[in-house]
């Protein structure tokens, strides 16, 4: 038992000082390389479809930490196989805080890859995978289907490979990949949210809900997703260009 207690502090020893230790920038060619590639899988409807997942697991997070910053009760989240997911939270219909749960899920992706820019800015690069693994592994524990276990769990696991196995380069790669897509995977749901209630096919959405709670068009919320998700994108990629370049 003492060996293996040893063996794990080492290794969280080891994690802890390859988190918050600086690095360099890479180089501007890697940085544009992965701005290109996460925005190609974004914009190609195949691996969007696949990858959207991640946004799903970000979107359905923000809702949950904003009903727990807000005084809600959190009783679960489900991940689903079609990319959609719920979170449920127990307190007051109306009020700020439902206002506010409702309006982080869709503004959450670009919240958090505003977040990612910013650590990038500072060199903090392993920081950053090492620090999605733990947000995972808290979210964990509130997933309430098997899907969603299943998802959550790849999702820690592939950055854990990165992080613990692969070299230096190939982990800065995964860090900005990861972070130019939670920026442009941000915006895209926005748009995609608007065309569905354009066709009456999403008269239960976050922006219809915050419609009822606000008495605000619905519309004018998604301007409003859009406004801080694109904001987002234009932000976070300026820090990140403008510390590699």
């Amino acid at each position: 038992m003492t060996d293996f207690l040893a063996q794990a502090g080492a290794v969280l020893g080891t994690i802890w000082t390859a988190a918050i230790t600086p690095v360099d920038a890479p180089p501007s060619v890697l940085v544009l390389a992965m701005c290109g590639l996460a925005l190609a899988v974004v914009l190609f409807r195949p691996t969007w479809r696949l990858t959207r997942h991640v946004i799903t697991i970000a979107h359905e997070a923000a809702h949950a930490l904003a009903a727990l910053l807000t005084g809600r009760k959190l009783e679960g989240i489900r991940l689903h196989s079609d990319t959609s997911g719920v979170t449920v939270s127990r307190g007051r219909a109306r009020g700020f805080g439902m206002v506010v749960t409702a309006f982080a899920g869709y503004v959450g992706p670009g919240v958090i890859g505003l977040g990612a820019a910013w650590l990038l800015r500072e060199g903090y690069a392993v920081g950053l995978l090492w620090l999605i693994v733990l947000l995972l592994a808290l979210l964990l524990v509130q997933i309430r289907n098997l899907f969603g276990l299943w998802s959550v769990l790849v999702s820690g696991t592939l950055l854990v490979f990165v992080s613990w196995w692969l070299p230096p380069e190939a982990q800065m790669g995964t860090a900005y990949a990861v972070t130019w897509f939670l920026l442009f995977g941000a915006v895209r749901p926005v748009l995609e949210l608007q065309v569905q209630r354009a066709r009456g096919r999403a008269q239960s959405s976050d922006a219809d809900q915050l419609a009822g709670l606000t008495h605000v068009p619905g519309i004018l919320w998604v301007g409003l997703f859009l406004l801080v998700t694109g904001g987002s994108v234009l932000l976070g990629g300026g820090w990140i260009l403008a510390a590699a370049v």
